[in-house]
């Protein structure tokens, strides 16, 4: 049935809280917003420079100067 019900986030919850510690949680936490933070930063940058790319490189322009 999955995590539909509520219960099973709950004891989801202190699965994780006994396992992981209630001290580690909120760093682990932490750590992956901020490698969030840094995967997003990174794709926006490569759409950036795939846009810039794109633009430079024309259908009619292949860069072949071989003229016969």
């Amino acid at each position: 049935m999955g995590l539909r019900n509520p219960s099973h986030w709950v004891v989801l919850i202190v699965v994780l809280i006994l396992v992981l510690g209630a001290t580690r949680l909120p760093m682990i936490a932490k750590n992956l917003g901020q490698s969030m933070k840094i995967f997003k930063k990174e794709m926006k940058e490569l759409s950036e420079d795939d846009g810039k790319n794109s633009s430079s490189n024309t259908p009619g322009n292949s860069g072949n100067t071989n003229q016969d």
